[in-house]
């Protein structure tokens, strides 16, 4: 049994059975290091160095939750939601139903700007849609219909896009790592490649949009206001501070390319304007480092994940055995190659780690099978991007669930996880085999 096929079925299927996503991590490591003849030691020891690479996303988020309750004190996120609530009430039933949409459509186009114009990544989910729980729930909306506009977002333009983050996937990432393994990159035009499977990932946005979630499902109303329709009072200088607070941390962010600095600032401002008070600064700030403390502590786990997989070698054991089987068949070739990329995202949670570990084997092999250029681009960035979305470690998933479960009314795996796995990895898979065809 091949360590890392192991471990990343075993943290699947601890996952689907609400085994926490941290012990599934923690028991798939263990025995996919076992299986791989590291020994426990040896493997504790793999876990233990890969822990150090989450840190800094773990703690960058911690610093993000801060930083959305000194936005919800300020009372920002409560003036819009107050707005949108003021829109739904006492109107019909067709309006209310435009509202919906018009907050879907928006959340769409703030997850698509978060990856390219702004690239912020997750960071403004948990400071955009648990103030909207409450309109959101009272309209019926199904918040898995959410998970999936927001990990559509998330993941489409960096794929497809060679802005922001979709430069650093695409040009820094794919075409380098690419190029470094031996494939001819000149004249590949990028967003051609990756347009195929972009498509795969629409059409899996549309059935959710219009069939899969369509219908009402109904929320407790009470759990929600216990947590966050708590009475907050805001007004037009405290509106200002959070706008200007707001602007500073992407500023810093950008400027600095640290979520942590940039964070960090928006709440000093926070403090240092009244906002936020001296006295309510410690707890405040403990408050949103526990509200992002979960999907920390899954970034460090599956960074140590990932370093095990690494130290067994099967990883490259597994390219291996799939070059075996193809033989000389482009068609079950392009399939194996994805089907090899989707198992490794799944346990890393990282596109951007996969194509660094696939391509030097899958280029060698694509230029043996007689692919082209182009089509070898879009075999490794489509193996690379497949398990993004539907990996439990991933933050295209753990970002939504960490917005959407304020209120405990979401489950991470079969509310987020399963929904985008289904959505997008399955059409992904079939758009990106069509691609590497037809290329």
């Amino acid at each position: 049994m091949n360590a890392v096929i192991a471990a990343v079925g075993i943290m699947l299927a601890l996952s689907l059975c609400r085994v926490h996503v941290v012990v599934a991590l923690i028991i798939g490591a263990l025995a996919g290091g076992w299986l791989g003849g590291l020994g426990i030691e040896a493997t504790l020891s793999a876990f233990n160095r890969g822990l150090g690479g989450g840190a800094t996303v773990a703690l960058s988020y911690a610093l993000l939750g801060a930083f959305a309750v000194a936005i919800a004190k300020s009372g920002l996120a409560h003036a819009l939601t107050d707005k949108a609530l003021g829109l739904v009430g006492g109107q019909k039933d067709d309006a209310g139903s435009v509202l919906k949409w018009v907050m879907i459509v928006l959340l769409l186009l703030v997850a698509i700007a978060s990856q390219n114009i702004l690239p912020i990544h997750i960071a403004f989910i948990p400071l955009l849609v648990p103030p909207l729980l409450y309109v959101m729930s009272k309209q019926q909306s199904d918040r898995r219909l959410v998970a999936c506009v927001l990990t559509f977002g998330l993941v489409t333009p960096y794929m497809f896009l060679p802005v922001g983050f979709g430069s650093i996937f695409l040009n820094e990432i794919l075409l380098d790592n690419v190029a470094r393994a031996g494939g001819d990159v000149t004249g590949v035009n990028i967003t051609h490649a990756m347009t195929i499977p972009a498509l795969g990932m629409l059409c899996g946005l549309l059935v959710a949009v219009f069939f899969s979630y369509r219908g009402k499902r109904v929320y407790d109303l009470e759990s929600i206001q216990q947590a966050e329709r708590v009475k907050t009072q805001y007004n037009p200088m405290s509106l200002l501070v959070a706008g200007i607070a707001i602007a500073a941390a992407f500023v810093v962010q950008l400027w600095l390319d640290s979520m942590i600095v940039g964070a960090l600032v928006g709440f000093v401002i926070f403090s240092v304007s009244g906002v936020v008070r001296w006295r309510e600064a410690d707890s405040l700030f403990t408050e949103g480092m526990k509200m992002m403390a979960m999907i920390g502590f899954i970034m460090i786990a599956a960074a140590g994940f990932a370093e095990v997989m690494k130290a067994t070698g099967d990883v490259t054991a597994l390219v291996d055995g799939a070059v075996e089987l193809i033989g000389h068949n482009k068609a079950v070739g392009a399939l194996l190659m994805l089907l090899v990329g989707l198992l490794i995202t799944m346990g890393i949670g990282s596109s951007f780690s996969t194509v660094p570990i696939i391509a030097a084997i899958f280029v060698p092999l694509a230029m043996q099978l007689g692919f082209s250029p182009l089509a070898t681009v879009c075999i490794v960035g489509t193996a690379g991007a497949l398990g993004d979305a539907g990996s439990p470690a991933s933050d295209s998933t753990l970002g939504p669930t960490a917005g959407l479960n304020v209120d405990g009314q979401h489950s991470h795996i079969w509310d987020s996880v399963v929904p985008t796995f289904l959505h997008y990895n399955l059409p992904l898979l079939a758009f990106g085999w069509a691609a590497a065809m037809l290329l």
